[in-house]
């Protein structure tokens, strides 16, 4: 640990202004860690807050990032579970289990949900609820930057479930980004027919990689929707449509996408206060069933890290290049790009 108690950081103090300062290593109490961090990744999150900042989940002048692993350096009182030098990944949140919507079991809605950023840096405290409830030890066949791919993918895995997918379903996911791509490969995993589509030619060769039956790319189609929908069962249109931009009008034509009975999946966040219209003769008449899919619950972290472990998704596949944490907004323009899947951010 730094002999002067200062650690290296990326603050975000405002749309386009995220500063490298050196400030205080966080102070560990009762019941919580303190982690050197080994890898933080990129994410569709981050490149938000940088943009255009976060509703929820980051305060201006802050540091920021929240998928990581590392090694734990610093134990509070009464932590009994961990010891120094144990390599853990932990959530960027956890529920509260006794509100409204936990007593629901609705625990991503969690009404007292506390984030903890704070990836882009060379350490990171993990609070006390976090510590107990949402830290996972990270066994020795797992490398740091593998490990750090859990929280993403948790959400991701929540978002499967939600989309009750079936053997032989036929599945068009829109957007060919990180979060596009996971879903891509859990829906292989369970035996669909899946459509990718994205603007960049380069995602939708990865998209190939990744396993996608079809590829669409929108700039070279005159109508999109029409184009996903020949490629469906008799032209019907998808069993499951999943919206993985968080563009508006990627909304409305992912909703356009899906068959009679069908199943749309609006994933991606878009910005606050924008909305979309729906033709209400087509929702009510073709039965659609239309959802929002937030966040990430203690079971689905579980299971996604259950899934990197076993090999069963190959997280080394989504990280595109090692990038030093001084460099973290040369690599959050490169995402910006569409260049690359993610960064890993090392110090």
């Amino acid at each position: 640990m730094a002999k002067n108690n200062k650690m290296k950081a990326q603050l975000f103090y405002k749309p386009l202004d995220v500063r490298f300062e050196e400030i205080d290593i966080p102070q560990v109490g009762k019941g919580e860690a303190l982690v050197k961090i080994k890898s933080a990744l990129t994410c569709g999150s981050d490149l938000k807050t940088y943009k255009r900042g976060h509703p929820t989940m980051i305060k201006e002048g802050s540091v920021f990032g929240h998928e990581w692993a590392g090694d734990i350096v610093k134990l509070g009182e009464g932590v009994e579970s961990f010891k120094i030098g144990d390599r853990v990944l932990a959530m960027n949140s956890v529920p509260c289990f006794n509100c409204y919507y936990c007593k629901l079991e609705k625990y991503s809605m969690c009404e007292n949900l506390v984030y903890n950023n704070g990836a882009y840096a060379e350490y990171i405290r993990i609070p006390k609820n976090i510590l107990k409830i949402n830290t996972l030890k990270i066994p020795d066949s797992v490398s740091y930057k593998e490990a750090a791919l859990t929280e993403p993918l948790a959400c991701v895995v929540h978002g499967l479930e939600e989309s009750n997918v079936k053997v032989g379903d036929t599945v068009v996911v829109n957007g060919a980004g990180p979060i596009g791509l996971m879903f891509l490969a859990l829906l292989k995993l369970n035996g669909a027919r899946v459509i990718s589509t994205d603007l960049s030619d380069e995602r939708l060769q990865i998209a190939k990689e990744f396993g996608a039956d079809y590829t669409i790319n929108a700039t070279k189609v005159d109508n999109q929707v029409e184009a996903v929908k020949k490629l469906t069962v008799e032209g019907k249109g998808a069993d499951i449509a999943i919206e993985a931009t968080g563009n508006p009008k990627v909304w409305e034509m992912t909703v356009l996408m899906a068959r009679k009975g069908g199943l749309v999946n609006l994933f991606g966040g878009c910005p606050s206060g924008t909305s979309i219209n729906i033709d209400t003769k087509l929702l009510h008449y073709s039965e659609l069933t239309i959802k929002g899919v937030y966040h990430h619950t203690p079971y689905y972290v579980k299971k996604a890290f259950n899934l990197i472990s076993k090999k069963l998704i190959d997280a080394s596949k989504f990280i595109t290049k090692d990038m030093p944490l001084e460099n973290l907004v040369d690599a959050l323009n490169l995402v910006d790009q569409k260049k690359g899947i993610k960064y890993n951010i090392t110090t």
